[in-house]
């Protein structure tokens, strides 16, 4: 090869070389920069938007191909595959619709819905909301929804015979037939102690139960608009935004009887000092209507149900030292109109199901082992089965890994329904005997099969990404790595991603992307070309850039997860330390004298953080739009995982109260208008860096809201890293107004 081209050999090896010792350059940034081009459309034949339609008992979905953007049904009896629609029709009507031409292969459509029967899509062009007609490529715009009679504040009741509604704070009934034949159901209501206008209708129209409801002032948080566009002058904004320690409404359960117009005094005496009650369900034959108590503090949820006397009584009663994790993983399903009841808890130590008499007494467990049910997709009563998603039960593999499985409500007959090595996401149809199935890995494209809904046998393989395009690019796949975190035996798992120059006899400085909330987990699973967050562009400054999920974080065990409680300042780092430290055992050319790290909202508490107790180990960081104090920001959030009521835990895990532990470079990034963390947070950790002497840097972007602070804030994050972690000048940007992108 060499001898037949020599110039082109020299010339490749020049340019490799050049951009190998370029780091923190012009040129890289223009690389940089480029790659988010040259990563658009170049991975092909990966399924996405995959729906089933019930009437014509078929799945939809769209895929890209090198001739552009498919979208294919596909039929589970005979296995054949066939266009959706004629895509060139589909583009002359949408061309005569806009007066702007079309092409057929990248249609300019948005969240494209096939209705059942095959016939019409729905979607999305520009700001219009469009059906098409697929037999005649007719378009016309989506109707507008029909009125909503809760909305105008009326409830009718199921046999249409009465209306419900508040009147002067109270409850009132009138005839469907006569509004004439109106009356009060209750008298004590006020407007500091007010009945709900959300009226529930028993569902043979002879009760009706809401909450009486008081409520406290709420407070107001305050945001300065100073470059509004339509005026000169700046506005002031006020929301209403609840903190950890404020009050809450207090629900007051009250019950109604139709026929006799008279309300039944309810036993409320167990449901003391709440956070929040769900709404009433009724028991499909009337006899007693159920809802879900949530106390204050989130260590006690229960299922309550209240009778026709106003008997109210504790069906199930869940409890945890620390937190019950209510706002992800609750689950609840009545069986048999309340006769049993499927459970969702972590009692045993990992997230799994359980079988409840309707008398609250346990019948048996349905799932167990050192894994977790992570969502229940389907319960069939008449089978008595249950298909659920689980993580961690295969061994070998990424515990994070969702695979599908069924079992018998009595936990007997466990079966897998998908087992190969990636991450799975399924659409079933209407019955759950197929469905299709996409798994994938970061460092493994899709795989999308058809398979069979009992047992998993792969019926038809339908798709298999291509991503050829995007490694012509010089693209790397990041590497899963896992390493041993701070206990030396839980395996915490990440991706280590590189530049496409990368040159293993050079030295990195490593950058860490930060998010460590406790109510999820955050290292992508699912083969994607890019995150949002822009990693792989990152790197290519000349970085090698790491993500992991420590502890505190969810989808592992209880004790896992535990760690965050009173205790976000934590935020895993042990574990990531060790997760950085193992990567760079095994990769010397990782420099880590030289870390970085950054994050936004509760990424920017913990990047800042970073600086704050591990200044031994990470040097540099950048915070933004950063929960910089727990009591500062959302009440639901904070105090599900700090506690209630407020302690000293809180301070101890502030940024505020500890800045002047700082040290290592810092930059702050806060959007004026941010609407999620109060930017005063922001603000309150700078007052505190400032009466200690301490050095920063801070951008505020006018008109941002949460975020990382905008392609300015990016444009800063970059110089940032470069500056302090490569110890080169950024290029003079005053000088350089604009980059020039190399063509692909």
């Amino acid at each position: 090869m060499s001898a037949k081209y020599p110039l082109l050999v020299v010339l490749f090896i020049t340019i490799q070389t050049s951009l190998a010792a370029a780091q923190g350059k012009l040129t890289d940034y223009q690389n940089a920069e480029a790659l988010n081009g040259l990563m658009q459309k170049k991975i092909y034949n990966t399924a996405t938007n995959i729906q089933w339609l019930a009437a014509a008992k078929k799945y939809f979905y769209a895929k890209r191909t090198a001739q552009g953007l498919e979208y294919i049904v596909v039929n589970p009896k005979g296995y054949g595959k066939s266009p959706a629609f004629d895509r060139e029709k589909f583009a002359t009507a949408l061309s005569g619709w806009s007066a702007e031409k079309i092409n057929a292969n990248e249609l300019p459509i948005l969240l494209p819905v096939m209705s059942g029967d095959g016939k019409v899509l729905k979607f999305n062009y520009k700001k219009e909301s469009l059906n098409c007609d697929l037999n005649t490529y007719a378009l016309s715009k989506v109707p507008a929804p029909a009125a909503n009679n809760r909305a105008e504040g009326k409830t009718p009741s199921p046999d249409g015979k009465w209306i419900g509604y508040i009147q002067n704070s109270n409850v009132y009934i009138s005839a469907s037939s006569d509004s004439a034949k109106t009356y009060q159901l209750s008298s004590d209501g006020s407007t500091a102690n007010h009945y709900s206008p959300y009226l529930f209708w028993s569902p043979d129209s002879k009760k009706l139960a809401t909450y009486k409801v008081k409520s406290p002032k709420h407070r107001l948080t305050y945001l300065i608009e100073s470059s509004p566009t339509d005026q000169l002058q700046p506005k002031l904004r006020s929301r209403e935004y609840p903190k950890p320690g404020d009050t809450v409404n207090q629900y007051t359960p009250s019950l109604f009887l139709v026929d006799t117009k008279q309300q039944i005094p309810v036993d409320n005496s167990l449901i003391p000092d709440q956070y929040h009650l769900s709404e009433p369900v009724w028991r499909k034959d009337s006899r007693a209507f159920s809802y879900e108590y949530n106390k204050r503090g989130h260590q006690l949820y229960s299922v309550m149900e209240v009778d026709l006397t106003g008997n109210t009584r504790e069906v199930i009663r869940e409890v945890s030292n620390t937190f019950v994790n209510y706002s992800r993983k609750k689950y609840r399903f009545d069986l048999g109109d309340g006769k049993e009841i499927i459970w969702a808890s972590e009692v045993d130590g990992w997230n799994h199901l359980y079988l409840f008499h309707a008398n609250g007494k346990l019948k048996n467990q349905i799932t167990k082992g050192e894994w977790v049910v992570r969502r229940v997709i389907n319960v069939n009563e008449k089978e008595r089965t249950i298909i659920f998603e689980g993580s961690g039960m295969e061994t070998g593999q990424d515990p994070y890994f969702i695979q599908y499985y069924k079992v018998n409500l009595d936990g007997t007959g466990l079966q897998k329904l998908t087992w190969e090595n990636g991450n799975h996401a399924a659409t079933f149809n209407e019955n759950y005997s197929n469905f299709i199935d996409v798994y994938s890995r970061a460092d493994q494209p899709s795989v999308t099969v058809l398979r069979d809904g009992k047992t998993g046998t792969v019926l038809q393989e339908l798709e298999k990404s291509d991503i050829t395009p995007l490694l012509n690019t010089g693209w790397k796949l990041p590497e899963v790595f896992s390493a041993k975190g701070r206990d030396g035996k839980t395996d915490i798992w990440g991706m280590i991603i590189r530049p496409r120059n990368f040159d293993p006899t050079k030295k990195y400085p490593v950058i860490e992307y930060i998010y460590a909330g406790p109510h999820d987990s955050f290292v992508p699973k699912n083969f994607i070309a890019d995150s949002p967050l822009g990693l792989h562009e990152l790197a290519e400054l000349g970085f090698i850039v790491v993500q992991c999920d420590g502890m505190g974080t969810s989808n592992r065990s209880k004790a896992f997860h535990d760690v965050c409680w009173k205790n976000l300042k934590d935020s895993g780092f042990p574990d990531r330390i060790a997760f950085i430290k193992a990567a760079g055992e095994k990769y010397p050319y990782m420099d880590l004298d030289k870390v970085g790290i950054y994050g936004s909202s509760a990424g920017g508490q913990s990047s800042m953080a970073a600086l704050l107790y591990h200044p031994e180990f990470y040097k540099v960081a950048v915070s933004s739009s950063g929960c910089h104090d727990n009591r500062m920001d959302k009440m639901w959030w904070n105090e599900q995982w700090m506690g209630y009521p407020i302690g000293p835990q809180y301070a101890e895990s502030s940024n505020v109260e500890n800045a002047a532990k700082l040290q290592g470079k810092l930059l702050l990034i806060l959007g004026e208008l941010d609407d999620n963390v109060d930017p005063s947070s922001t603000l309150q950790v700078m007052n505190k860096l400032v009466k200690a002497n301490k050095n920063f840097d801070f951008l505020l972007v006018p008109g941002m809201g949460h975020s990382l602070g905008g392609d300015y804030g990016e444009h800063r994050r970059r110089d940032f890293f470069v500056k302090h972690l490569l110890g080169v000048e950024p290029p003079e940007w005053n000088w350089t107004p604009s980059i020039t992108v190399p063509k692909p």
